[in-house]
């Protein structure tokens, strides 16, 4: 099993609307960096367990975990020309963008913040907290994992 941790803004969807969604399952679309692409493209697989992150809020953080439940297949926003990922470079052909998709586990009864991640020294080399990362899909190293669900315990 691998470890992720995914980013969404809470406004445009939160791991609320995850839970809310049918079987609180839903595609993780719109992801439009190639690296993150290649992440749920070419390494998230079935059963992966997934840090939920909102960002772009006023306290951004970990919010609680979901899993994947379906590997990474095209991302047919891009086709769209209505959704805001619309991407008129892409082929169904030959799809540029891809998405998996994930299932909520659970909610945390409290958001693990950016300044707790990054005051944790048993983690400081986690790509969330290093300079100039912004992706939004990002792998976590098991040892991380575990040391951000102590955290969890301790908030």
């Amino acid at each position: 099993m691998k470890y992720w941790l995914m980013k969404s803004e809470p406004e445009e969807f939160s791991i609320d609307d995850l839970k809310k969604r049918p079987k609180k399952t839903e595609h993780w679309d719109g992801v439009r960096n190639y690296q993150a692409r290649n992440f749920m493209r070419d390494d998230m697989k079935l059963g992966d367990r997934v840090f939920f992150y909102h960002s772009n809020c006023d306290e951004p953080g970990i919010v609680g975990i979901a899993e994947v439940v379906r590997e990474g297949y095209p991302d047919f926003t891009a086709w769209d020309p209505n959704d805001k990922h619309y991407d008129p470079k892409t082929d169904p052909e030959n799809p540029r963008w891809m998405m998996v998709d994930i299932r909520f586990v659970r909610k945390f009864a409290n958001t693990i913040s950016l300044k707790a991640l990054k005051a944790n020294p048993a983690i400081k080399d986690m790509r969330l907290i290093q300079r100039g990362n912004r992706l939004s899909v990002m792998p976590v190293e098991k040892k991380e994992w575990q040391e951000i669900l102590k955290m969890e315990k301790s908030t």
